[in-house]
């Protein structure tokens, strides 16, 4: 990754919308080099996605909650079945295997604590690998996305 690379991506981590010509002027580069560039950003899996990111109260989904679930077993089958159905649940947002008090954090959505609720029987207390579980409730987004800085390599 050069410095048109790093420059590339963190415009497109401010608006991935852009068009190659409003990159090629960001960039200094010309659109059909902008285009190449981020056709090979996109194919080795740099860029791994392009997201809308949405304002959870005007869709319904105000209540955000950050869980943090410890299992009881941390058998291969046990994690990687945990991740499917973390995967599959539409309420997870986020879901990080990590180190410390707990096995995952998850950020989850939720319309109101009765479908919260309904979502923790489902996955938490209906498994039985499933320890514990502790939820915070998101008072504000103060602030959210994916961007993180980019430096030519």
């Amino acid at each position: 990754m050069d410095r048109f690379d790093a420059l590339l991506l963190a415009a497109l981590q401010k608006n991935a919308r852009q068009t190659a010509e409003a990159l090629s002027a960001e960039v200094g580069l010309s659109a059909d080099a902008c285009r190449k560039r981020l056709a090979r950003l996109r194919s080795s899996g740099v860029i791994e996605a392009e997201i809308a990111v949405l304002d959870p109260g005007r869709i319904g989904r105000g209540l955000m909650l950050v869980v943090e679930v410890t299992l009881l077993n941390e058998r291969t089958q046990d994690l990687d079945g945990f991740k499917a159905r973390m995967q599959a649940a539409e309420e997870v947002m986020q879901c990080y295997y990590v180190t410390g008090n707990a096995d995952f954090v998850l950020l989850v959505s939720a319309r109101d604590m009765a479908e919260y609720e309904a979502f923790t029987r489902r996955e938490f207390f209906a498994e039985e690998n499933v320890q514990r579980f502790r939820t915070s409730a998101v008072m504000d987004r103060v602030k959210t996305g994916f961007a993180m800085p980019v430096a030519p390599g």
